[in-house]
């Protein structure tokens, strides 16, 4: 837990460095087609450093993340069979793929939704989106509403209650950090034992 606190101290230090935008907007494309690491990881940080541009980063991630999805939509239409099944391949849910698409079938809009909001990887659903054909436009509005509620709400969030926020992260760092790998792999369990 140590190294994880020292890497959000310097990440907070380094919110406010000239790039910090850039590493922000890569990670939240990369994250929403293959990278493993969620964007929050730096919006948090960056938008507690400068609460005035906390909107500004959420605006960052939320067009960045679904740049990143329609990439990733494009890997699962075009490229899955050489690209598309790698990436599912390396979170080991191959065998849920299968399973998934009947889900995907009937609640796909709610199913972009919910993963553009939650810890629910997103790669997961953009790459699904584009194999099982959901409409392209609908699955960009839902992305952008769905990735934009989360995003906005963190920043608004943070804007109003940050140094409140901060002192309650550096308080309770190390059970905050199990309780967001536990959603992530908890995420990551179910749907491969759907």
């Amino acid at each position: 837990m140590n190294s994880l606190k020292r890497l959000y101290n310097w990440t907070l230090d380094k919110a406010n460095h000239k790039n910090a935008k850039w590493y922000l907007g890569l990670i939240s494309f990369s994250e929403s087609s293959f990278f493993p690491i969620p964007p929050d990881l730096l919006l948090i940080p960056m938008a507690l450093a400068s609460k005035t541009k906390a909107i500004f980063y959420a605006f960052i991630c939320t067009f960045s993340s679904v740049l990143g999805g329609i990439l990733g939509y494009a890997i699962g239409y075009y490229f899955y069979n050489s690209l598309g099944i790698y990436i599912v391949e390396f979170y080991h849910l191959e065998n849920s793929f299968s399973i998934f698409e009947d889900y995907y079938k009937e609640f796909g809009i709610l199913i972009v939704l919910g993963a553009g909001i939650t810890p629910f990887p997103y790669k997961f659903i953009t790459i699904a989106s584009g194999v099982f054909g959901l409409n392209i436009l609908l699955f960009i509005i839902i992305s952008i509403f769905g990735r934009g509620l989360r995003f906005y709400l963190i920043a608004i969030l943070l804007y109003f209650f940050g140094e409140k926020i901060k002192l309650f992260i550096n308080k309770y760092f190390n059970i905050l950090t199990v309780v967001f790998f536990i959603l992530l792999v908890g995420s990551v369990f179910i749907i491969r034992f759907l």
